[in-house]
C-alpha cells in the first residue's frame, strides 16, 4: 500500500506534463547539446528554451546557469566571496539549509570569518544583529527565502537593502519558494532546484546578477559560459524548464489548494504547537510538536503516512535539527517535532486520513 505522501519539502512527485516533455530527450533526441551537428543543435535549442522558462520567474538583469543540484549552485555562488577584494567575512542566517550553512562554515577554515546570524522564536532573522554584523569586511550574506524545515519566510528584500548598504552580496536560497512566491528582485545570487517544483532530481540552477564574477567550481570543457563545465542533460533541463512554466501557470491555483490543505491540517492538529512563525510562513509547510512524543516511534507506528522529522539531508546524520535549536527549543521539544509538507497532488481526504493516523498513534503513545 502506497503511503499518503506529506513530505513535499524533501521532494515533490514528478508532474505528468514534465515526464511527457522529458521523454523525447531520453529517447530519439539524444544529441549532445554541445555538438555542432543537427542533433546537437536541436538539443542545444531545447536547453535554451528551458533556460528562458526558468529565467521568466527570476529578475531580468542576470543569467541562469544550470547545475546538478541546488547544493552545487550554492557552492558555486559562495565562490563570489573570493572575488570581493579586502572582504573576508561571510554571514548566514543560523537556520539556513546545510547547503548554505555548512558551506559557509567550511569557508571559515579557508581564511574567511564565518558569522551565524541569530533568529527569534519565530525563526525570523534578528535585523539588529544583522546590522551589527555587517561592515566593510563583509563579502557575502546568505538568507533563505522560505525555510525548508519550518516554512518561515524571511524579509529578504529588507535584508538585501542592509547588505547592499554595506557593499556586500546577497545569496538567496530560494529552493522552497521558487515557483510559489515572488522572488526577491534585489538578491545578487539565487539558487533553485528542480525536484522541489514537481520537476526531476539531478538538476538545479543558479541565477547570477549581471556584473558578478564567479570562479569556476568545476573545470573541464568550459560549458555554461565557462563557469560550470560538464555536458548538460537536455532531458533534465527540459524537465526543470517545463516544471517552472507549469508553476507560473498554476501558481494561484496551487496556492489556493495548498492553503486549504494547511487550514484543514491546523484544525486536525489543534493539540500540537506550531514551530516557527504563524503568519510569515509558506502554507505548504507545517512543523509542529507535541510534548512527550517520541517522533522516531511515531513514524514507525504511522507507516501509512510519509512525513518527516525535519530536513531530509540531516535525517540520516543523527544530528538534532539546528533550525529548531536556533528557535530556542529544548532537545526534548526537538525530538517531539514533525514536519508535514503539502503539495499540488495532495487531497483534503488524504490530509484528513493522515491527521487521523498520526493523532491516533500519538494518543496511543501518550496513554
Amino acid at each position: 500500500m502506497t503511503p499518503i505522501y506529506l513530505d513535499n519539502q524533501a521532494t515533490t512527485p514528478l508532474a505528468p506534463e514534465v515526464l511527457d516533455a522529458m521523454l523525447p530527450w531520453l529517447k530519439d533526441n539524444f544529441g549532445n547539446p554541445h555538438s555542432p551537428h543537427v542533433l546537437g543543435r536541436r538539443a542545444a535549442a531545447a536547453v535554451e528554451v528551458a533556460r528562458d522558462q526558468v529565467a521568466a520567474l527570476l529578475p531580468d538583469n542576470g543569467q541562469v546557469i544550470f547545475t546538478g543540484s541546488a547544493t552545487e549552485a550554492i557552492n558555486l555562488a559562495m565562490g563570489a566571496a573570493r572575488n570581493r577584494q579586502g572582504r573576508d567575512q561571510i554571514a548566514v542566517i543560523d537556520t539556513e539549509h546545510a547547503a548554505v550553512r555548512d558551506t559557509a562554515l567550511w569557508y571559515g577554515t579557508q581564511g574567511f570569518e564565518t558569522s551565524l546570524l541569530p533568529v527569534d522564536r519565530q525563526g525570523l532573522v534578528v535585523l539588529e544583529e544583522l546590522e551589527a554584523c555587517l561592515g566593510e569586511k563583509t563579502a557575502l550574506v546568505g538568507a533563505m527565502l522560505v525555510n525548508n524545515e519550518i516554512g518561515t519566510i524571511q524579509p529578504v528584500t529588507r535584508i538585501a537593502e542592509m547588505v547592499h548598504r554595506a557593499g556586500a552580496l546577497l545569496l538567496c536560497d530560494a529552493v522552497q519558494g521558487f515557483g510559489r512566491l515572488d522572488i526577491p528582485q534585489h538578491a545578487d545570487l539565487i539558487a533553485l532546484s528542480g525536484h522541489k517544483i514537481y520537476g526531476p532530481k539531478g538538476i538545479g540552477a543558479l541565477w547570477v546578477r549581471d556584473g558578478i564574477r564567479l570562479p569556476p567550481l568545476i573545470h573541464g570543457g568550459g560549458q555554461e559560459q565557462g563557469i560550470r563545465s560538464g555536458t548538460l542533460s537536455p532531458a533534465l533541463c527540459v524537465g526543470l524548464g517545463t516544471a517552472a512554466k507549469i508553476c507560473a501557470e498554476r501558481r494561484e491555483q496551487d496556492m489556493v489548494h495548498i492553503a486549504a490543505l494547511a487550514d484543514k491540517a491546523r484544525g486536525l492538529f489543534c493539540d500540537w504547537t506550531v514551530n516557527g512563525s504563524l503568519d510569515q510562513r509558506y502554507a505548504g509547510n507545517l512543523n509542529i510538536r507535541r510534548d512527550g512524543i517520541d517522533v522516531a516511534r511515531l513514524m514507525s507506528d504511522t507507516r501509512g503516512v510519509a512525513f518527516s522529522a525535519g530536513s531530509a539531508c540531516a535525517s540520516g546524520s543523527g544530528r538534532p535539527s539546528h533550525v529548531l535549536a536556533a528557535l530556542g527549543l529544548e532537545p526534548a521539544q526537538i525530538k517531539s517535532s514533525i514536519r508535514l509538507g503539502f503539495g499540488r497532488y495532495n487531497s483534503i481526504e488524504e490530509v484528513e486520513r493522515a491527521g487521523h493516523l498520526i493523532n491516533q498513534a500519538a494518543e496511543t503513545q501518550l496513554s
